[in-house]
This record gives C-alpha cells, sequence and structure tokens, in this order.
C-alpha cells in the first residue's frame, strides 16, 4: 500500500504559562501568526499528505482565516481539542484521511520545524515504524527525589530531548493507543504510548532551533532565531 501522511498539529493549548488571554497560536512573529509559520512548514514538506488542526472551539475562525489568507491546501480538518493533550490528539487522528498510513504528531507551539526536519523524521517512521525529532542533551541532567535532593546522574551520551513530529505507523499507534486507554495509563507524550508496548521509536537528530513557545521569553528567542534564518 503506498505511504499518506497526516500532520496532526496540536494546536488546543490554553496559554496560561505565558500569561495571555488570547491563544499562543496568534502571537505575532516577524508579521506572522505562530500557527502560520508551524502550518507553512507542513505545506512545503513534499512527504506530508494531509494535515488536521486540533484547536480550540474559540479559535477556529480565526485559524479557517489565516488558512485562506495563506493559501494553505493541505489543510483536511479543524477538529476541537480535548481536556488533556492525548484528548486532543485522539480528537485529531479522528478525522485524518481514511488513506492514511502513517500520524506526524507536532506541537503548533513549535513554529521554527524546519521542512528539511519534517521529511528526516517521517523517512525514518517510514522505515521503522515509530520516529521522533530530538537533540542531544547538553546540560549535565540530575535526577532529584521530592525534596529536590540528588539521587542519580543519567550518563549524558544516552540522554536526547524529545521534539515534535513525533511519527507513527497508523495501525502500530492506534493498537497503542488502545492499549493506554484498556490500562488507565496518563500520556503525556506520545512516544511513551509506543514504549508502553515494548515497541522501539528512532530519534533523529533535529535542529535546536525547533524551540517550543512555552514563557514569554521564548518568543523573544524564537523571534531572534527566525530573523537569522531570513
Amino acid at each position: 500500500m503506498d505511504k499518506f501522511v497526516s500532520a496532526v498539529i496540536v494546536a488546543a493549548g490554553n496559554s496560561t504559562r505565558m500569561g495571555l488571554e488570547k491563544s499562543k497560536q496568534f502571537i505575532d512573529l516577524l508579521g506572522q501568526p505562530v500557527i502560520a509559520h508551524t502550518l507553512r512548514a507542513f505545506e512545503n514538506a513534499d512527504i506530508i499528505d494531509s494535515v488536521v488542526v486540533v484547536c480550540r472551539k474559540i479559535d477556529e475562525s480565526e485559524i479557517e482565516k489565516i488558512i485562506k489568507e495563506k493559501g494553505f491546501k493541505k489543510i483536511k480538518a479543524l477538529t476541537e481539542g480535548g481536556a488533556q493533550r492525548d484528548e486532543s490528539v485522539k480528537n485529531g487522528i479522528e478525522v485524518c484521511d481514511n488513506r492514511t498510513t502513517h500520524f506526524a504528531i507536532h506541537d503548533g507551539a513549535r513554529p521554527l520545524i524546519s521542512r528539511e526536519d519534517i521529511e528526516k523524521v517521517v523517512n525514518r517512521a517510514l522505515e521503522t515504524g515509530a520516529a521522533a525529532l530530538g537533540t542531544y542533551v547538553t546540560d549535565t541532567i540530575k535526577v532529584v527525589n521530592e525534596k529536590d535532593e540528588i539521587i542519580s546522574t543519567p550518563v549524558r551520551s544516552t540522554l536526547r530531548a524529545v521534539q515534535t513530529p513525533q511519527v507513527f505507523e497508523k495501525n502500530l499507534y492506534l493498537k497503542a493507543l488502545d492499549c493506554a486507554v484498556k490500562n488507565n495509563e496518563p500520556v503525556t507524550d506520545d512516544c511513551k504510548l509506543i514504549e508502553n508496548l515494548g515497541e522501539k521509536v528512532s530519534i533523529v537528530i533535529g535542529s535546536e532551533t525547533n524551540i517550543k513557545l512555552t514563557t514569554k521569553n521564548d518568543i523573544l528567542l524564537a523571534e531572534s532565531i527566525l530573523s537569522r534564518l531570513k
């Protein structure tokens, strides 16, 4: 069967850590809203066949307006997010094209993702069934107890900071999701679903500029990076 890759862009957060009234998807980055930067990368990636955007109900009309203004053609649907991230992802995959063979799940608040990194991680998932972008860890990481006392130091060479997209073969991901639901397992990372099945996820080294916008300082950093890329 021919591959068909559907991107699921999760953009349903409420931006509480930003201290904003509006969604961080609409923050201006060098004259363009965050979500426009994110969607453009997937629009331009030849390996992506279709895109679904998961967002808050109150943001749908604004996102639809952006899609129309920017002329994005790959957007198949917008769907409402859930109370938690895993619910939002589930809502997204449920409206993906029936031809889908692989899901590429990405945080809408990672607007600096490049077309090259998207294609690189998807190609690895087409080979292995599951792959995610990640970067090397440069700081020394400590494991602490409930009193914030150090109890161990992982070997840094074995650590990776995981990003998105995280890309999975459809049937493998659906099996992992079903298992998590049956076992009532909380999921904050899609790779963990696959790990819980005992399956392997390949890490593809991506760009350190693929940051997630979480705090106001991240906005300044993103603008600085974008300015250098232009």
